[in-house]
This record gives C-alpha cells, sequence and structure tokens, in this order.
C-alpha cells in the first residue's frame, strides 16, 4: 500500500473519498444479505465489511481491490453453519485466513493460472443457482420454510410452503426490483440497490406496516457498535473437523481475490501482486472472525464499482470500510427495520450477473471436452457441494488433459527420399523398405499418458527384427519417467533379439532425464547423434562389419555420405551426455 503514495495528493485523496463512499453504500445491504443468505445475523456481513473491507485493502496486492462478505461463500458458509454451527464457522474462518496467508507467503499466487475456465464458470454459475433459488422464499414471504443443504430439499420446502405465500412480500419485493431498473436510466450515479432498498422499505412500512418480515422480526435488533474482541475456542478435534471447511474457503477466497485482481488490472492497466492479495486476504480472514466476522475476500462488482468511480489508491478501501462503520454506529435502528422481501431482488440481481451466463453458453456450444466439464461442475455444485464439484472438475480437466497429450504422440516410420535426400514417410510407401534399418520419428511428449502407445506402435512396427532401430526424438519435448521407462525396455527387448537401437536429435529435458535414470548408460552414450545422417553413418558402418545385405531398393547407402543437415533437427546438448 505505501508504494501508492509516493505521488499522492490532495486531488487524490478527494477521488478516493468519494469512490470509497459510493462503494460503502452499496457494500451495506450487500453485507447484510450475503450473512442472511449464509445462515447467520445480517450484522455479521457488516462487521466483515468493515474489518476485512479495510484490511484487504491495506495489505493485499492490489490498488484498487475491495473486499468483503460474496456471494461467491454463500453455499460454503450456510453448509458450514448448518453442519457445525456459528462459532466454528469462526475458526474455520480463521483457519481459512491461515492458510491463504500460507498461499501468500510461499509464492503461491501464480496458480489461479493452472485452474481451467470451464471449471471457474462452473461453479461460479452454481452458485448463482443457489443464491437465485435461496431468495425464492423471501421474495414471495414463505412462512415455515425450513433450510437445508441441499438444493432439492429447498425447492421441495418452497413447493410445500407455496401456500403462506404473501401478497405484501411480493408486492415490497417488485418495488425494490422496478427502482433497481429504473434508478441506473435516470440516475446513473447513485446506486440502484440502495434506491430500491430505501423506496420498498418506506412502501412496506407506510401502506402494510407489521405485513412483511424484517430484519429485526427475524433476527433482532442490529447492534449500533462493532463486538468486542474474542478469540474463538480452538481444539485440536475443532480443527481436525474443520480443516476440509477451511480448505473450500481458502482455496474459493484466493480465486475470487485473484480473478477480482485481474479484473481491476484490465481496467487500469496496472499489475498486481498476486502473492501479497493472497497474504492480505488472509490477514483479513484470521482477524475478522476475531470480531464475529464471516470469510471474506475479494467482490469483483464493488471493485469495479470502485474504479469506476475515480479511485486511484487502497484509500478508497479503506474509506468504504469507515463509511459502513459510520452508518452502523449512526442508523442501526433504522438498518434494522429493512424488510427480507426487499433484499431478495439485490440478492437475486447478484446472482444474475454473476452467473456468467454467455460465457456459460459459449463454452456449452463448442461441445467439447471443456462442455463436459463445465457441466459436471455446474451439475455437481447445485446438486452436491461445491467442494466435489471442484475436485471432480479438476480430476476431469487432468483426466482429459492427459488423454489429449497422449492421443497427439505421432511415430512415423520415415525412410530418406532418393529424390531430395529428405527424411518422410511417403519414401516406405514408394518401395524403399529397408529390411535391415528402421528409421522412426517419434513427435509428441512421451510421458505417463503416452507411454503405452509409444511401446505398443513402435514394437508393432517392428515385428520383422531390424538390425538397427533409429528413433529420431528431435520432436519430443519432454519425457517423464514412466516414459524412459518405456523406452528402456524397448532397448533391453531390441537388444535380446541382437538388434542396435540409436537415438538421434535428443532434447535437453529427455537428455537430462535418461541421464539422472542412469539409462544413458545402457544405451550408451556413442549411440546418440545429434543428427539422424550421422546415425545412419554409423549404422552402415556396424552393418557393414557384419556383412549387410547391401539392399539395392534402400535408400539409406545412397544417402549415408550426406548429413541430412535440412531436417533442422535440435542439437543435443553434448554437455548432458557426457
Amino acid at each position: 500500500m505505501l508504494r501508492s503514495f509516493s505521488s499522492y495528493s490532495t486531488d487524490h485523496f478527494r477521488k478516493d473519498l468519494l469512490a470509497g463512499i459510493i462503494v460503502g453504500v452499496i457494500a451495506l445491504p450487500l453485507g447484510m444479505a450475503f450473512a442472511i443468505a449464509s445462515g447467520v445475523k445480517p450484522e455479521y456481513g457488516i462487521y466483515t465489511t468493515i474489518i476485512a473491507g479495510i484490511l484487504i485493502s491495506i495489505f493485499g496486492g492490489s490498488n484498487y481491490q475491495i473486499g468483503g462478505p460474496t456471494g461467491a461463500f454463500v453455499p460454503v458458509l450456510l453448509g458450514i453453519v448448518m453442519a457445525y454451527g456459528y462459532q466454528n464457522l469462526l475458526i474455520a474462518g480463521f483457519m481459512a485466513g491461515v492458510l491463504l496467508l500460507l498461499m501468500g507467503l510461499l509464492k503461491l499466487g501464480g496458480l489461479i493460472k493452472f485452474i481451467p475456465r470451464p471449471v471457474i464458470i462452473g461453479f461460479t454459475s452454481g452458485i448463482a443457482v443457489i443464491i437465485f433459488s435461496g431468495q425464492i422464499a423471501n421474495f414471495l414471504g414463505l412462512r415455515g420454510v425450513e433450510q437445508h443443504e441441499d438444493f432439492l430439499s429447498n425447492m421441495k420446502e418452497i413447493i410445500i410452503h407455496l401456500d403462506t405465500m404473501s401478497v405484501y412480500s411480493i408486492a415490497t419485493a417488485l418495488i425494490c426490483f422496478f427502482f433497481m431498473i429504473v434508478t441506473p436510466k435516470f440516475f446513473p450515479k447513485i446506486p440502484s440497490p440502495l434506491i430500491g432498498l430505501l423506496a420498498s422499505s418506506l412502501a412496506a412500512a407506510y401502506f402494510f406496516p407489521g405485513q412483511v418480515a424484517t430484519i429485526a422480526s427475524t433476527f433482532g435488533e442490529i447492534p449500533h457498535s462493532l463486538p468486542r474482541f474474542q478469540v474463538p475456542q480452538f481444539t485440536f478435534e475443532k480443527v481436525h473437523m474443520l480443516l476440509g471447511p477451511a480448505f473450500t474457503i481458502a482455496v474459493l477466497g484466493a480465486i475470487e481475490s485473484l480473478l477480482s485482481a485481474v479484473v481491476a488490472d484490465g481496467m487500469t492497466g496496472t499489475k498486481h501482486n498476486s502473492n501479497r492479495e493472497l497474504a492480505g486476504q488472509g490477514i483479513a480472514n484470521m482477524i475478522t472472525p476475531l470480531f464475529g466476522g464471516i470469510a471474506a475476500t475479494g467482490a469483483i462488482a464493488r471493485t469495479a464499482t470502485n474504479i469506476k468511480s475515480g479511485a486511484v489508491s487502497p484509500v478508497s478501501g479503506v474509506v468504504h470500510g469507515l463509511a459502513v462503520l459510520l452508518v452502523l454506529v449512526l442508523f442501526a435502528p433504522y438498518a434494522s427495520a429493512i424488510p427480507l422481501a426487499s433484499m431478495a431482488p439485490i440478492l437475486m440481481r447478484v446472482a444474475w450477473n454473476m452467473s456468467e451466463r454467455k460465457e456459460f453458453s459459449r463454452i456449452l456450444l463448442t461441445k467439447t471436452s471443456d462442455s463436459l466439464i463445465l457441466c459436471t461442475t455446474f451439475v455437481l455444485t447445485v446438486f452436491a457441494n461445491l467442494t466435489i464439484a471442484v475436485e471432480a472438475g479438476l480430476i476431469l480437466s487432468l483426466i482429459l488433459f492427459v488423454r489429449r497429450m497422449g492421443a497427439s504422440l505421432k511415430i512415423e516410420q520415415v525412410l530418406p527420399d532418393p529424390e531430395d535426400k529428405k527424411v518422410r514417410p511417403a519414401a516406405i510407401e514408394e518401395g524403399h523398405h529397408c529390411p535391415q534399418i528402421s528409421l522412426f520419428t517419434v513427435e509428441g511428449p512421451l510421458f505417463f499418458g503416452a507411454a503405452q502407445l509409444f511401446e505398443h506402435r513402435i514394437m508393432e512396427a517392428i515385428h520383422y527384427r531390424p538390425n538397427v532401430l533409429i528413433l529420431r526424438m528431435s520432436k519430443v519435448p519432454y519425457m517423464d519417467t514412466t516414459g524412459e521407462t518405456i523406452l528402456a525396455d524397448i532397448i533391453k527387448d531390441f537388444r535380446e533379439q541382437g538388434g542396435l537401437l540409436l537415438l538421434s536429435g535428443m532434447q535437453p529435458q529427455p537428455a537430462e532425464v535418461i541421464k539422472r535414470t542412469k539409462l544413458l548408460d545402457l544405451i550408451g552414450a556413442e549411440h546418440i547423434f545429434s543428427h539422424t545422417g550421422e546415425a545412419i553413418t554409423f549404422a552402415l558402418t556396424k552393418l557393414n562389419k557384419n556383412k549387410c545385405l547391401g539392399c539395392k531398393q534402400s535408400a539409406f547407402h545412397e544417402c549415408a555420405k550426406l548429413s541430412i543437415g535440412n531436417e533442422k533437427e535440435t542439437k543435443t546438448d553434448k554437455g548432458l551426455l557426457a
């Protein structure tokens, strides 16, 4: 944060002050709404907005990040509250903060780029469905509805209690929704959720008082001050029990905060520090539970609003937290009178905006493996839980990636063409096959996903057992120990039949692998060449010593005098093979 003040001015402060106030006004109702949707009292969302919002701005790695409770956490936190209770939610949040801090200190901020886009879009869209459906009861004013962890049970509850629908709640929700839609058209600089909240609350209080459930009637009065500092009671059993939920909070918080920071970078042309961002998120999530707050992360919509409002530094984020604190101290009794039906359209709109519906449709229409990953993650997020969904999405992505990479391995038998001396597979088809020397071009990564295919194709192609097998390895960028083992098996099997195996054009990484695994000793450094021409010459020399048949149809003898320098093979790092 300190680097942002090297040229800070009074004009910058004025811009930050205005932006912070605007975002604070937007963040207040969202903080309460996200807390309610997460199964806790609305004031806990306010505490989170204040404390986490200030700390994330001070310690985070983005100049524009606005932190606080977000919709992405709703299904996760609700599940934890229902399974373990509010006090254990605080412990899980603190543990998640520790994990986030460790991620930052261990410089794991760059790992976000390894999470496939379909997985992110899948669980984000799934969360949007959960948030939207979770507000149907408040929108309709249903009574006696019990919250459940799973989507289908919640939908069943809504259907069962449809007969308790309240026309007053529906009217209140529609008034809020109307002003949220109309306000931006006439007053684009005024936060539409705030206008909708105020208009619908006043209408409910004036036209049908006592007919609509409010924050006060459901959760009690909102305190007009921050709670006292209190350390949750940690035990080994609780830590062990909550390790899974804490890890889920930490991973989701990391993904959301870094995505938000990337969005801010794109809007401002700046570059955030991902590791410092994770560390800042960790500090915020460690301290916030000590004041009763819930999990927090970077909020994409509020961060974008902060930038559009003219923010120039993290000061705007600090001001946003202080603005919410001021409202809490001065206007807590009025906030307690807000109808739950007024907050439902706000959360529904949040869900609609975060649904990534355009990107979801685009990926779905590709009808590729990405579509399968997207649908799997989405369905499991809605009908199972976020942890299972992300795990399944990542595992499926890995399996499909390995399958694609394995299928990309190409093994072609080639011969030098007598016409232009270039090595190509067409020469074999034209009747220049040599029964004593087999030459293969291997192209693609030689790893566990392709090793068996490599062995099968090589052994199948040399069933007639030539005297010499030459593998052109210049197009093999990577080899793992599984690929190395298969190569070693081929060499041993070929030698047992009295054959000689030569390698040409080894790239540095595979060359380093065969050196470290001692496969180089088995092959023999004298059997590894920089160019295929050298390997052919060496092979013919060996065959001549062993009374080569000298097949007239073979192009090897004709090309042996040439180095075949036009193949553009990668030269072997001789230092690795020494």
